[in-house]
């Protein structure tokens, strides 16, 4: 870990010497280092809360003055890639090392930034029933994550570098796809060193003239598949599939209100239904219980070029076999591929307890 921070620092400090573009594309490269503590969002990894977690994030970013008009209405944003790596500072939970792609999001005349990313983690140390069965918190050693932050930065203070200082929160989950899946939220404070690579002069950011988006209430079809598995280790991964209607109404350009019904057949839950039945006599479950759910749900759709964020909450409407309550959430995004198709990765979830990473194609009518 001493080692890599040197490295990149030492590659951040040489930065200024090297010579930039002179034309675009319009990029920067920032190096943060970061500190904190793993929230005990669930009392069940208190045991593995024994140091506090550091690590580096290495971002190229690109900016965008208006070519599109959609980067006008959430104020130029910089898309960009990251790099993460963590040390949790624990043998159990070893190391994340992690690929993302992000958005930066601007306030305060640019001076405050929001970074949202999304990708995949390696975690070096995960849950293994004889070598290390204390390990909770990771079951797999490919995790989704996310990670959000919020920085101060000032740029080209000394020829080209800048500084930036704020707060990072970094999740970890591997959404039940193995067991056992509690997950860890790492909250620290950052700061780092800001490379512009672009040219001197900048170009001004491009006006585009509103449009005005008319449309009349539309119908969705989705199907949703993956595989997961219960909370029980060892219970096995099956595969599930959901079938979704619902209806949306564009409330202008950036968003959409949807209502709709989702059907799921998820077969872990078969397995679950007959382990209980025969392990746990206590608790009354007949092994012949219906597996399937039917739910009802609100959402709220957000626009992003051709990239969506969606959101919505659900209620089961016919629910015979009790698991993590009746209130279901879902968050995620979408890519639309023309006017009517489009594809779906989101998480499905009671609450803060992950279910399923659903993989999704569907089509608005």
């Amino acid at each position: 870990m001493r080692i890599l921070f040197a490295l990149l620092c030492g590659l951040a400090w040489a930065l200024p010497g090297l010579r930039a573009q002179e034309t675009g594309p319009f990029q920067t490269l920032d190096l943060n280092g970061f500190y904190g503590s793993v929230l005990l969002h669930n009392t069940d990894i208190s045991h593995l809360i024994e140091a506090h977690p550091a690590g580096l994030i290495l971002a190229l970013n690109t900016r965008h003055f208006g070519e599109e008009a959609w980067q006008q209405y959430y104020g130029y944003p910089d898309t960009g890639l990251s790099f993460i790596y963590q040390d949790m500072r624990t043998g159990t939970l070893g190391q994340n090392i992690g690929l993302y792609a992000h958005y930066n999001f601007y306030f305060f005349k640019r001076s405050t930034q929001l970074r949202v990313g999304q990708g995949i983690a390696y975690n070096t140390n995960p849950y293994d029933r004889v070598d290390n069965n204390r390990n909770n918190a990771y079951g797999s050693h490919l995790l989704s994550s996310t990670y959000l932050m919020l920085q101060y930065q000032r740029q080209r203070l000394l020829g080209r570098l800048g500084v930036r200082a704020g707060i990072s929160l970094v999740h970890y989950s591997n959404a039940n796809i193995k067991a056992p899946n509690t997950s860890t939220n790492t909250f620290g404070l950052s700061a780092g060193l800001l490379y512009d690579l672009g040219p001197e002069t900048l170009p001004e950011f491009r006006r585009w003239e509103p449009v005005e988006i008319r449309e009349p209430v539309r119908l969705n079809l989705v199907f949703r598949s993956g595989i997961n598995e219960s909370d029980v280790v060892g219970s096995g991964q099956f595969p599930f599939y959901i079938f979704s209607a619902y209806a949306d109404k564009r409330l202008g350009r950036l968003s959409a209100l949807q209502l709709g019904a989702d059907v799921f057949f998820s077969n872990f839950l078969k397995e679950l239904i007959r382990f209980q039945a025969a392990a746990f006599p206590e608790l009354a479950v007949d092994p012949d219980t219906d597996y399937k759910r039917v739910g009802l749900f609100v959402g709220h759709e957000l626009f992003i070029n051709k990239m969506s964020v969606v959101a919505q909450l659900g209620y089961y409407i016919y629910y015979p076999f009790d698991f993590e309550g009746r209130v279901y959430n879902r968050i995620g995004i979408k890519r639309y591929f023309g006017p009517r198709w489009f594809g779906a990765l989101t998480l499905k979830s009671h609450a803060a307890a992950a279910e399923a990473v659903e993989l999704g194609v569907g089509i608005r009518l």
